[in-house]
């Protein structure tokens, strides 16, 4: 039996070696793009319905965490389904890598939101670009097994950040301050996978 558990083990390590050595091509360049469609339509919900965020903080955060949790959610269900179909068997270890490499980044873009809203809500204005800066490192984790020129995007999201942290006060909580950058950024990051599947000769 131990030589059993020994194997079993020992194929487990070559899964898991493979998995990081392989490129991920669980995201869909539609999908990804489609997301930020969603944020360019939230951008003109924010400036609709909340002209004045400042005043309605957390009415603000509703707009655009429900706006991530539903574009999470697409690109989720796409992933596992694309995932389970070009990466066959090897897809719950790709599946399990690419969701690792974004959870610190969620967690502590999720910890800082607490943190702000309860102990220094006059600091709130900041959220947009620290969750852009946020992004941008999860986006650097990710790149390691997607395509070279993903990295852009990063560079892209960091610099966005950086430029809403740069506005200061109430303009960084202009609707625009997240849903271009977003709307963008994710347009950036599907144009990088469909020039890369293209190049690959796979389907875009």
């Amino acid at each position: 039996m131990n030589d059993l558990y020994k194997a079993l083990g020992d194929i487990s390590s070559i899964r898991k070696q493979m998995a990081r050595s392989t490129e991920f091509r669980g995201y869909g360049p539609a999908t990804l793009a489609a997301t930020g469609g969603f944020a360019i339509l939230a951008a003109g919900m924010q400036g609709f319905w909340l002209p004045y965020p400042v005043n309605h903080i957390r009415a603000y955060l509703g707009i655009w965490i429900l706006t991530a949790i539903l574009s999470a959610a697409l690109a989720g269900a796409q992933m596992y389904t694309r995932a389970r179909r070009i990466h066959s068997g090897l897809s719950d270890e790709m599946i399990r890598m690419a969701v690792e490499q974004f959870l610190p980044a969620i967690g502590a873009g999720l910890l800082l939101t607490i943190v702000l809203l309860r102990y220094v809500p006059s600091s709130s204005w900041m959220l947009p670009g620290m969750w852009q800066i946020i992004f941008s490192l999860g986006v650097f984790s990710s790149c390691r097994f997607l395509p070279r020129p993903m990295v852009a995007a990063g560079i892209w999201y960091l610099l966005t950040g950086l430029g809403c942290v740069a506005l200061g006060g109430d303009r960084a909580l202009s609707p625009w301050a997240m849903g271009l950058p977003f709307g963008v950024g994710q347009l950036l990051v599907a144009m990088v996978l469909l020039l890369n599947r293209s190049e690959d000769g796979d389907e875009a």
